[in-house]
């Protein structure tokens, strides 16, 4: 009895050590083993990281037309016809207005009969002193009589030269009754009426062109140095951004309010802005780390603004708060951490979470 006692104890003892590696193996985690738990997710994936992005101070700008001029009439008449009015378009080149040109068609006709007696009176000259010269190369007449018909010939020369230049004035100042515009673009007043009577210098009209835009911004004088430095601004509308092309600094400053005058051109073409509008003009004075996302990775639902964040398998809708946008990338103020994951997919995100959450 007590033999058999001794072996059953025995046994019991070499199964005890296999007993408890098997319930070690089957309690331990699964990180035990060494191998991480890879998410099995359908989409791409991008992490919140702080980023150097532009510093900006902003102030209020307003939008100026860079080609904006009053047409003046350049020679004197009666307003006979006006072609354009105020908010219309007008292509470069255009007839905008026209004058009588009964003085002028008179003024041109008479300069053109001063070249025809200029002409003869220089063909008579010329044959003069062609007699002249062969008579005085064969000694039948004086040097004095030669430099008389030379000194003939001259002055005809001169005088047809002179009537010439008469018809291109008078052929000019009949041109100056059609008035054109200078460059395409829209008229913004118009300062005569048919039938009035205009003298050289008078406004006639004015006008500015949309193509070219340029927003003006009075910087305070500790801001400018940094300002001109780095020549780099962003002009605000609404939802708007758009990039400056380039920026001139006025060199004196204002003494009352010791604030520069800024100019910041806008690309050509910049729709919806027109001059006198007040827009926000964003000026870069330096560097700061934001936490950036990519935009595709926001969802705007209403009022929320949210993105998927992703955690191992776990797919969940964030709310955040979001700032400016720097290219592709957005910034984000609240709600996010540095180093989450968020899906770059918010469409496919919000299936798997839904799926997820309704097993």
């Amino acid at each position: 009895m007590m033999q058999r006692t001794i072996a059953t104890y025995r046994h019991i003892r070499r199964i005890q050590p296999l007993c408890v590696a098997t319930l070690a193996c089957t309690l331990a985690p699964a990180s035990a083993t060494g191998q991480a738990e890879k998410p099995d997710l359908p989409f791409e994936t991008a992490t919140a990281m702080y980023r150097l992005a532009p510093r900006e101070r902003i102030w209020d700008g307003t939008i100026e037309a860079v080609n904006r001029a009053t047409v003046s009439s350049q020679t004197s008449g009666r307003v006979a016809e006006i072609l354009y009015d105020v908010d219309d378009f007008v292509e470069e080149g255009a007839v905008i207005m026209r004058f009588t040109d009964m003085e002028q068609r008179a003024a041109l006709a008479t300069a053109r009969a001063a070249v025809e007696e200029a002409e003869a009176r220089f063909a008579e000259a010329d044959n003069e002193h062609s007699r002249v010269s062969v008579m005085f190369e064969n000694g039948t007449v004086a040097k004095a009589r030669y430099d008389q018909a030379r000194a003939n010939l001259d002055a005809a020369r001169a005088r047809l030269e002179s009537a010439r230049a008469g018809v291109a004035s008078a052929d000019e100042q009949l041109d100056y009754t059609v008035v054109r515009a200078p460059y395409a673009g829209i008229v913004s007043e118009r300062h005569v009426e048919v039938g009035e009577m205009v003298r050289p210098g008078e406004p006639l009209m004015s006008g500015l062109s949309l193509q070219s835009l340029r927003v003006s911004v009075d910087v305070p004088q500790s801001m400018i140095e940094p300002i001109r430095r780095i020549g780099k601004a962003r002009i605000y509308v609404g939802e708007q951004e758009i990039e400056g092309v380039r920026l001139t600094f006025f060199p004196i400053a204002d003494p009352v309010s010791n604030t520069f005058r800024v100019r910041v051109d806008l690309p050509e073409g910049a729709v919806t802005l027109y001059p006198g509008m007040f827009v926000k003009a964003g000026f870069v004075i330096g560097e700061t780390e934001r936490l950036l996302i990519p935009e595709q990775a926001i969802v705007t639902r209403s009022e929320l603004t949210a993105v998927y964040v992703v955690d191992g398998n776990d797919v969940q809708l964030r709310q955040v708060r979001t700032g400016r946008q720097y290219g592709d990338q957005v910034e984000v103020l609240a709600g996010l951490a540095d180093g989450e994951r968020v899906a770059l997919d918010p469409l496919q995100a919000g299936l798997i979470a839904r799926e997820r959450r309704a097993h």
